[in-house]
């Protein structure tokens, strides 16, 4: 077993073979054990229950004492107030008990709904093979999955879609790396790491988040967001455009740069999804590695961090749905979220239209308006339009000095309202998006410094005066005053 029992359950269990299945009766009466095991056990000192599946027997297919096994494991652990592990390695319902098998798939993911419900933390781990009838109820239904590398992983095997259907699946689908890109699985690991990530997902052990480093400081002629210069670029047009070139300049850090400041340690939730969106359940602690005071907060939170380095720096529709979960699982498991937003706007081509980018920003507001935990949010470059405004509709709502947030970007404005884009310069100033314009527009909280260490001090300071009795209040208070300060009525 990948993890030890300390204590095994329902051992006893026995199907009473209900349809009869010549020789059936005799298999089951020789199994030392049953396709599932379950129990209670430790990784690294957290206390755990387990769901761990066994190929040896009877190819892993859950039947009715498997489904049995792992609805009273679920309640138990909800009763108790424990995390579950599920460790999958099966194929699908038993054949040999027919819809009596079957209806297991049901009561499995009921009993994971509600466990997750009671606001615990599940993980899947996905040994090969993970196919069939646990695959499509509760070994989905965690919060986190990981999966060894090079594992078979699908709801029919391989060799069944090939004979029943004439597809070639391989490289196509059906291992665990084809699942990373495809969003279904968090992580793939070497089977000797399969504990440390657990661990780490568990609050166990800390992994930390790493990062490339921002690319060598330019003097910036184009950037993530559109071209910086051009004909009017040479107008008298005060600070903002400057704030702007600024606040897209090569070499600049962005929003994982803020995040591994903050962050002891890092579970990916959907690496891979979208590469300008991460997404992690991590661990936050002072970045100068002082003792824990009264004006930091130290403990996990959900994190969602731009990365504008990455691909074009837009989040695509698949990189707000990613969020959402996040944003989902830290309401679930009572954790505060941290939102650092740092891209010239949403994907704007027709592949995300196609895919439905607008839903999905629109979701992200619902998400974040609807989590009720503290959220803070902190804008650490550029903040383009609703696609960046829906990651930081938060609590409390930071931007670096250097930082600029806009209806739309320059030269989207540019191009609306005088047809020509390349007078963006002329009218970035227009649209007040300086960090002291929306200070003064009463859009954000607080002004803080570009030094990341500040910056970390000042999202950590914020997560403390975003209390639990308080959260909620300050994404609707902010943006309504707001409105009512600049709202004329006869």
């Amino acid at each position: 077993m990948l993890i030890h029992l300390d204590e095994e359950w329902d051992t006893g269990l026995r199907s009473a073979d209900p349809l009869q299945f010549p020789g059936y009766e005799e298999r089951i009466g020789s199994l030392a054990h049953e396709s599932v095991r379950t129990g209670v056990g430790a990784v690294d000192g957290s206390e755990v229950v387990v769901i761990e599946g066994d190929f040896d027997v009877i190819g892993g297919s859950m039947g009715l004492v498997h489904g049995e096994k792992v609805v009273r494991a679920f309640d138990r652990a909800v009763e108790r107030r424990l995390p579950v592990v599920v460790v999958t390695c099966s194929g699908g319902a038993r054949m040999q008990e027919g819809m009596v098998a079957l209806v297991q798939l049901a009561r499995t993911a009921a009993a994971a709904r509600r466990h997750r419900d009671a606001g615990l933390l599940s993980i899947s781990v996905h040994l090969s093979p993970t196919t069939g009838g646990v695959l499509a109820s509760y070994g989905s239904l965690t919060d986190l999955r990981v999966a060894e590398v090079g594992a078979t992983i699908g709801f029919a095997g391989p060799r069944v879609v090939e004979q029943t259907t004439g597809v070639d699946v391989r490289g196509r689908s059906h291992t665990a790396e084809t699942a990373l890109v495809a969003g279904l699985v968090d992580a793939v690991v070497a089977e000797s790491d399969l504990l440390e990530w657990v661990s780490a997902a568990l609050g166990s052990r800390r992994l930390p988040l790493t990062v490339t480093p921002p690319p060598a400081t330019e003097a910036a002629t184009t950037g993530p967001g559109g071209t910086l210069g051009g004909e009017g670029a040479h107008d008298d047009v005060g600070g903002a455009w400057a704030a702007v070139v600024g606040a897209r300049r090569i070499g600049r850090p962005t929003g994982v740069h803020l995040a591994e400041k903050i962050c002891s340690s890092w579970t990916e939730i959907g690496l891979g999804v979208d590469p300008v969106v991460r997404v992690g359940l991590a661990e936050l602690s002072s970045p100068t590695g002082g003792e824990r005071g009264p004006g930091h907060f130290d403990g996990r939170a959900v994190v969602v961090a731009s990365d504008r380095y990455a691909a074009d720096g837009r989040p695509t529709p698949a990189g707000f749905r990613n969020a959402i979960r996040g944003i989902e699982l830290a309401g679930r498991l009572g954790v505060p979220v941290v939102a650092i937003v740092d891209t010239p706007g949403a994907a704007p081509g027709p592949d995300a239209e196609n895919d439905g980018i607008a839903a999905e920003i629109a979701r992200t507001f619902a998400a974040m308006a609807a989590v009720p935990v503290p959220t803070v949010g902190i804008c650490v470059g550029e903040g383009g339009s609703g696609g960046a405004l829906a990651f930081v509709a938060t609590d409390r709502l930071l931007i670096q000095e250097g930082g600029v947030f806009s209806v739309i970007g320059p030269e989207g404005a540019a191009s609306i309202l005088e047809r020509d884009s390349t007078l963006a310069p002329r009218v970035a100033s227009l649209l007040k998006l300086t960090a002291a314009d929306l200070r003064d527009l009463g859009i954000v909280d607080e002004v803080v410094s570009d030094d990341l260490t500040s910056a970390a001090s000042a999202v950590l300071a914020s997560l403390v005066e975003c209390t639990a009795e308080t959260c909620g209040s300050g994404r609707r208070e902010r943006f309504d005053r707001v409105t009512r300060n600049w709202l004329s009525e006869p």
